[in-house]
This record gives structure tokens, sequence and C-alpha cells, in this order.
């Protein structure tokens, strides 16, 4: 793969020698503290650094003594699925004192640190920040006080600080996702699904208590990953009478026999006028009952009195309005619990590498900054430019301008309730606007979790919208063969948890029945695709582009969303589907390693899936700690596999008993798995012993991620906008019928760094290898040098698009916008 232009190695750039790094866990813990611990042990001792743990927080650090312990390469081992913070945290209320202060700095010069990496919160890289500014001065009493030689006030005149958020509730402003919130998400989502599937026999409403006291992202989220029918949270506090509203809902959706609805709901919730609920009137309606009802509430959701909405008082008002029997689940700290998802493993890990570099490149004049995530790019902002508008939010929402504080929140949150509102509430038949358009929605190439979600967001958004929207079986062999209908807002009702294509999907590609579809879509009075695919829907869109000259039955707005676990689709950073592919593959190794544990050292060999792109095996490896990753895009050979099988070796003598090796299907046609796994065997003989496992389909199956569900759904919507958009633009009066055949017409819309950008196919070709079906360049490459890092290679590292010192924005404009994928 060619480098840009702008490439650093890092060796030659910055050096960490005779720097000192510390890293602390502060307030809450949140699933992914330990990979950003490790990720910054590794990278500072990479650099040469001299790398500190700080045990207890802010706590360890006024305490001073062993709780200031020196990290070595070993003693992050093992921690990379473990969750919480192994190295400890503690809220500490004599840091907050002046005293508490000057004693953690003392603490810190003894060790000659100046260098500190905080992960927690707000408050606790608030107190961070104020720690830096008062740095000089604590000296200056230091060496009144005879505790420091006076030249230590210029030896270490300056405190470095670098933050990391670690948080469940993601209620941090400038990032849109912070450590934590996508692993509380799976704890959340799988209550759900387990609520599901046992309520499916009785007739029950389920409420469901969910995190964030001051922050409704986990319920707000949660809702859109399970379809939830009702979601009360403290940003968006229901106008009076919203207890009509909410039964008659629930009673409308049983009468048309839905079996599941869900209402989600936040703790500490009030009203408007800052009153306790106490009731609430609506009509008694059981006919038809649908099956199952659940409410999830976020902690801390108003409603517009500022009253407390709690799951008690919801519970009562169902109950003795509807007759409902109705149950109550807290989830409590289960959502804090349990072992890190994948995303929160490779974001910990990037952001710690990121915070390192940040400290390597900081100067006495830099301020505190923050390692932030913007689309799938790392960013860093000014530490208290962050706060400051996190601390807006809270003073919005408390005169009760909750529109500000929803905006303040940022895009992400933004774009999460507008497409909530839009998938949630049906409006009545005769508020719909009527278009007179046909859309019809199918799924092509191999199934991909997430896509069922994709396509109930574009059946409601496009019955929204007016539309009549169509779905198609099978693919385009289902579409030759006429097997399309249309397809009702009922119709797609939990779909979203479902994994794989309930549409049913094929490979088949049009170009062979190209005639019949054509004969198809002017029957049905098609006037727009969407298509929702991998590879083979790319090679769809741009054999129905080509066939625009023939037949105008396809000169008509067609768009098509990536989704394929292998993310190998031209034009997007991500694809539907891979994230569930990802925790698969991690979730398995992680298992696999943990069969090792108290036997002797082994390695294992694991194949897994991909085609000829090796997505999954790179960052599945960053994520499950692999010691190497096989792939057809970096070309290895013997000395390679000889260089590997050495370096495992020397660890496995000197500190780790299990080791990890992935490797993707097609990376070579000759170096086999078996053939891996012998050679592992045979040069580990006496060291370590091998085995191998191949994951297969499991890869492609289960339910999909909170990810998965929540990405599929909004871009969906943003894509059938945007179809919308098309059909009015190309609406010829004169001919009552719409032709489209211009190159924007047929779009892949999909993720670029920050931005989510609709591409015309046709310009997508010469960025694609159609022979391995690949893009010829790919942004995760860039990652494989952090796995070896962190596996304990020496290899350089490109910086050249590590992330610079930026300032918080408001607003960002609405076509820079990437923060609908999280």
């Amino acid at each position: 793969m060619a480098q840009p232009d702008t490439k650093k190695i890092f060796f030659e750039n910055l050096s960490g020698a005779g720097k000192a790094i510390a890293v602390l866990t502060s307030g809450g813990d949140a699933q992914g503290m330990n990979a950003a611990v490790r990720a910054v042990v590794r990278m500072g001792l990479y650099v040469g650094a001299k790398v500190y743990f700080i045990h207890e927080g802010y706590q360890g650090m006024v305490d001073g003594g062993e709780n200031i312990k020196e990290a070595t390469w070993e003693s992050v081992s093992s921690m990379l699925q473990v969750g919480g913070t192994v190295i400890g945290s503690a809220r500490c209320k004599e840091f907050r004192s002046h005293e508490g202060r000057l004693k953690a700095a003392h603490n810190l010069v003894l060790q000659g640190i100046t260098n500190l990496c905080v992960i927690g919160g707000d408050g606790s890289l608030t107190g961070a920040n104020l720690f830096k500014e008062e740095w000089s001065g604590l000296l200056t009493e230091l060496v009144e006080q005879d505790l420091i030689e006076a030249d230590a006030v210029q030896k270490y005149s300056a405190l470095h600080i670098v933050g990391m958020v670690g948080s469940i509730d993601n209620d941090f402003c400038g990032t849109d996702m912070t450590i934590g919130t996508d692993s509380a998400l799976h704890r959340i989502i799988e209550v759900v699904d387990a609520i599901m599937t046992t309520a499916q026999s009785h007739q029950r409403t389920f409420v469901l208590e969910v995190m964030g006291r001051h922050c409704g992202y986990l319920a707000l989220v949660s809702a859109l990953a399970c379809g939830a029918d009702w979601v009360l949270i403290p940003e968006m506090p229901p106008e009076d009478g919203w207890e009509d509203k909410m039964c008659q809902k629930l009673s409308a959706t049983r009468s048309r026999g839905t079996r599941l609805n869900i209402i989600i709901v936040a703790e500490g919730s009030i009203d408007r006028h800052g009153k306790p609920i106490t009731s609430g009137l609506v009509k008694d309606n059981r006919a038809g009952m649908k099956r199952l009802n659940i409410i999830i509430v976020a902690e801390g959701a108003i409603d517009h009195s500022n009253k407390p909405i709690t799951t008690d008082y919801i519970k009562n008002l169902v109950v003795k309005c509807l007759g409902f029997d109705t149950r109550v689940t807290i989830l409590g700290h289960v959502q804090r619990g349990g072992t890190p998802s994948a995303f929160d493993r490779i974001l910990a890990s990037r952001m710690g590498v990121e915070a390192v570099l940040a400290l390597l490149e900081t100067t006495a004049n830099t301020p505190a900054c923050v390692v932030s995530l913007c689309g799938n790019q790392s960013v860093r902002l000014p530490l208290m430019e962050c706060v400051q508008m996190t601390q807006e939010v809270q003073r919005a929402m408390d005169g009760k301008r909750f529109e500000e504080a929803v905006k303040l929140r940022g895009r992400s949150f933004e774009n999460n309730l507008k497409t909530y509102k839009l998938l949630a509430h049906r409006k009545p038949e005769t508020e719909l606007p009527t278009s007179n358009f046909n859309v019809a929605v199918l799924n092509v190439g191999a199934p991909a979790a997430g896509m069922n979600a994709a396509v109930r967001s574009a059946v409601r958004v496009g019955i929204s919208e007016g539309h009549k929207m169509f779905a198609v079986s099978d693919g385009f062999e289902g579409f030759y063969k006429g097997q399309i209908k249309e397809i009702k807002w009922a119709d797609v009702g939990g779909w979203t948890g479902q994994g794989g294509s309930l549409l049913g999907t094929k490979r088949t590609l049009p170009a062979k029945h190209v005639e019949k579809i054509a004969e198809q879509m002017r029957e049905n009075n098609i006037n727009a695709l969407l298509i929702v695919g991998g590879f083979e829907a790319f090679e769809s869109l741009l054999q129905l582009y080509e066939a625009r000259a023939t037949y105008e039955e396809f000169c008509i707005p067609m768009c098509m969303l990536p989704a394929t676990i292998s993310n190998n689709v031209p034009g997007t950073d991500l694809s539907i589907g891979a994230d569930t592919a990802l925790n698969a593959i991690v979730e398995t190794c992680d298992r696999i390693k943990q069969s090792a544990s108290g036997t002797k050292r082994r390695v294992f060999i694991i194949e897994t899936m991909g085609g000829y792109c090796g997505y999954l095996a790179s960052v599945g490896g960053l994520a499950a700690g692999a010691d190497a990753a096989y792939i057809y895009e970096e070309p290895f050979d013997i000395k390679d596999l000889q260089a590997n099988v050495e370096h495992l070796t020397e660890k496995m003598k000197t500190s780790i008993q299990r080791g990890l090796v992935l490797r993707n299907e097609n990376c070579n046609e000759n170096y086999t798995t078996d053939f891996i796994y012998q050679l592992y065997s045979e040069e580990g003989r006496g060291v370590f012993d091998s085995r191998k496992n191949v994951l297969g389909h499991m890869q492609q199956g289960g339910a999909p991620s909170p990810f998965d569900r929540n990405f599929g759904t909004k871009i969906s919507a943003k894509a059938m906008q945007w179809v919308t958009k098309k059909l009015v633009e190309s609406f010829r009066q004169d001919e009552g019928r719409v032709f489209a055949n211009t190159e924007d017409s047929c779009c892949l819309l999909g993720m670029r760094r920050r931005a989510l950008v609709f591409q015309p196919v046709v310009q997508l070709k010469g960025e694609t290898d159609f022979v391995h079906r690949i893009p010829k360049e790919q942004w995760w490459l860039k990652l494989r040098p952090l796995m070896k890092i962190l596996a304990k290679y020496k290899t350089s590292y490109d910086v050249s698009d590590s992330g610079q010192l930026e300032h918080v924005v408001r607003n960002r404009p609405k076509e820079s916008d990437a923060s609908v994928a999280l």
C-alpha cells in the first residue's frame, strides 16, 4: 500500500527517553479502562519512558508510597479482557483541598513524574487541570517547607496532563463516545433481548431503568437498538399529559396485534413542573392485546416540569390505566460490569497510544488536553473547553432550556434523538405526506448482523416520508422472479434485534437478469432502490448504473448501504455487521485463552473470515491482544513466520503463558492455517505447544451488537431522506415520472473519517481492487503497527494521522457529520 508523503517514522521524531509518565483511573469505573492503561504503559515503554501506576486514583497520589509503582511490560499482561480497573479507583476528598494537592505534588516529584495520563470523568479531569495550574506554586511551597531541593522547581517546572474519558454515561462533550459506553449498551441490550424471549409467553409490560442520572445517552441509544415504544430521558422531559399519550400508544399497538412493546425510562426522572407525578387517567382498552410491553427508563429522566419519572410510577400508571400485567427491571451496576466490548478495547487502545503521543509532543505552554473520538478519527481537544461545555449542558437543563441542552450534547446525541422520534412514533395516515413514489429495499450478498435494523429503519422512514415501501425477497434473484410485495410499518416490528437477513439475501448479481429486473420494476412502478449489502451489492449497483443506457427503468435514485462482516466495501471505513463479527471473534479468543489458564504455555492459531480483506484479523487481533495477525494486504514469507515464532518463544520463556495468532482465511494460499499451526508446533517444541481453531460462520451469526443496530438504523434513515430528496429533484412533472441519470443519483453512503458521504459508485471504481474484492486503500492498516507495538515488536509507527489540538466546535456542519455512526 502506498504511504502518504507526510509519513513520519516514530523513532525519528519522538522520544520518551528521560521522561516519566504516570497513569491513573479516577471516579467511577468503566469497561475498557484496563485496555487504556495497558496501551499507555506499553506505548510509554516502547518510546523509552518510565511508566508508573498510581493505584486508587487521586487518593493513591495523595498517599504516595506503595500506591505509586513503576510498571513493566508484564504487569499489564492478561488485563485487556478484564472489566473495571485493576489499578483501582477512588473518590478523594483530600485532593480537592490545597493541602491534599500539595501532598500529591510532593509524591510525584519524588518519582520525577511530570506527565500524567488521567482516565476518568469530567470531575476527575477538572481536578487534573486545577492541579496543572497550581503546579509551579505547589513546587515553591514544597521548597519553602524543605521537602524538595530548590533545583527541583526548574527541573520539574511544568506538569503535563492528557485525559481520556472513562464513563459509561457518554456525558462528556467533545467526544462521540467515551470509554465504557459501548460495553454498557451491550449489558443493557443483553437484558432486553433476554426479557423479550421470556416474555413472549406472557401479556406483560416491562419497565427498564438504566443508568445516566444526568445524561440520557444510554437510554436513548438502547431505545433505538431495541425499537422501544417510549423513552424518557433528562434532556427531553415529556410534555404535560404524556401519561395519556404513552398509555394510548401501548393500547393502540396491542390492539394491532404486535407482540412486542418497549419503553425505556431514566432513574430520578422529574416532570417540567418539578412536582411529584401522582396520577394519569386513560380508558382501559385491552382488545387484541400485544404480547409484551417493555418500558426502559433512563436514570434521571424528567418531564417538562422537572418532576422525577420513576419506574414504580410508570408501573402503577400502566396497571391502573390499562390493566396490563407490568414488571420493573432496574439494571443498576450490572451496566458497569462484565468484559469490555471489542469497540471499547479498540477505542481505549487507540486513545491510550494517542495520549502518550500527546504527552511527548506537549510543551510548557500546551494546555491540558483530552483525547476524543470524532467519527472514526482521534482528535485532541483542550480539556477545559470540553468541561465548560459539559457544564453548560447542565445549566441549560436546570434552566429548562431542553432544546439547547440537546444541541450542546453534540450532533451524535441530537441525531439519535431525531432518528428515534422518526421511527418510534407512527403518524396517523391523515398526517402523512402523499408522495406517490414507490421505493424498493433489498439485501444483497452474505447476511450481516444489522441488516434487519437497516431495513426496518428504511421502511418506517420511507412511510413517514409518504412513500409506498416494497420489500424484495432473496436479493436480485427474488427481484427477477417477482418476489416483491408491499411492506407496512407493523411488518418490521421487532426487527432490530434479529440477526441474519429476514428478507433473505443471495449473492446473485443483476447483469444476467437485467431485462427481467427492468420488467419487474416497470410492473411494480419502482421509483427508487435501496440496497443493503456487501461487495456484491456494490458490484450490483455498478451494473444497474451501466444498464441505464439500455433500460430507462434504472434511471432512478439508487443508494447502497455497506453491510458485510468483512468490511471490504470501498468508500466506507465501517460496514454494518463488522462490529458484531469482531465481538464474536474477541469473545471466542477470550474463551480460548482462558482455556489454557493453569496449563503449560500454549499458543493458539485462530483463522478468521474476511475473504482477502484482513480487517477482522487485524482489528480483532488488536482487541483480543494478539501477538501476530497474518493478512493478504501485508505480504509475509517464511522468514517473517520464523521471526514471529522466535519472538513469541522469547516472550514465553520470560513472561507470558498464552500466545494468540490470527490468520485471515485468504492471506496466503501456501501458508495455510495448518501450515502455520505445524510450524509453531515444531519451532516451539519444548517451550510451548500449539492449538488451532477455525471460527467459520459463527462470525456471521448471532444477534447484532448495539453498534450495528444503531449504525444500521441511522445511516438507513439518512439514506431514505436522501432518496426522498432525489425523487423530488428528478420527478418530471410534464411526463409524470422519475428520471435520474446523473452519477450522483447512484450512490454509496459510507463513513470517511469524520464524514458520512454519499459517493457516486462509478467514482469508486478507481479505488477498488475487483480481483480481490477489497479497496485499494484501507484506513485500518495504520492500526497494525499499534497491534505490533502492544505485542512488544520493534516496528515503525506512522504518526502523520495522529490527532492535532483543535477547539471544541458546538455544531459541526451536516455535510461533515459522521457522529450518526456512533
